[in-house]
């Protein structure tokens, strides 16, 4: 699984990585028992402290998204499950929604918005299903 962060971003490095695994999750890229990268190496890919890393694997551990197997890796656990539908058209809606926060607090226009969507859906091949059910 490929990540990337916003070191600009108010939301925390650690959470934005919790967030691409449930993500990952959620859109059918990452199945129960998949190995993610070690923290070692996920911390060298991102450029990141090992301990914002090792947090947010700790933290998903906790909420029993993963599991850690020592001298092995950590796992996305077998109870992880993906998002229905519904489910992930309510969590594209929240980032719709904090997209358009971000782009009010940058003063932009409701048709600044719309063309950067119609621009950026244009270049990513019209929109059309890129990951399926």
């Amino acid at each position: 699984m490929w990540f990337s962060i916003n070191p600009r971003s108010s939301v925390p490095i650690y959470q934005q990585i919790k967030e691409q695994v449930r993500k990952g999750i959620d859109g059918g890229l990452l199945e129960p028992g998949d190995r993610l990268p070690s923290v070692r190496e996920l911390a060298a890919q991102l450029l990141v402290n090992p301990n914002t890393v090792a947090k947010a694997y700790q933290e998903l551990e906790l909420e029993g998204v993963v599991a850690t197997v020592r001298g092995r890796g950590t796992f996305v656990s077998e109870s992880a499950r993906r998002a229905s539908r519904e489910e992930r058209v309510e969590m594209l809606k929240q980032m719709m929604e904090r997209l358009l926060e971000e782009s009010q607090h940058l003063q932009l226009s409701r048709e600044e918005m719309e063309a950067c969507f119609h621009e950026v859906l244009k270049e990513w091949g019209g929109g059309g299903n890129h990951a399926g059910d």
